[in-house]
């Protein structure tokens, strides 16, 4: 999925640890959500392990199932 600055309208870039907007370096967090119901979902971190848990419902999820997106109000 294809995402765009809200400030500039160019794509994003996916980053290590978000997205990032090369044309006014601006930077986004990701959030990951559950590919059922789409809602955010809790990350779990352990053991240097990273788990991710559906809170309505939808239980562990597969970490090759989740979808990121730009979190647009963490700027």
């Amino acid at each position: 999925m294809n995402f765009s600055c809200p400030a500039c309208q160019q794509p994003l870039t996916l980053s290590e640890t978000g997205f990032d907007c090369p044309n006014c370096e601006r930077h986004f967090d990701r959030i990951a959500l559950c590919p059922d119901c789409h809602q955010p979902l809790q990350v779990l971190k352990a053991c240097g392990a990273v788990d991710y848990f559906c809170q309505h419902g939808d239980g562990l999820i597969s970490k090759k199932r989740v979808e990121f997106t730009p979190d647009f109000i963490a700027d």
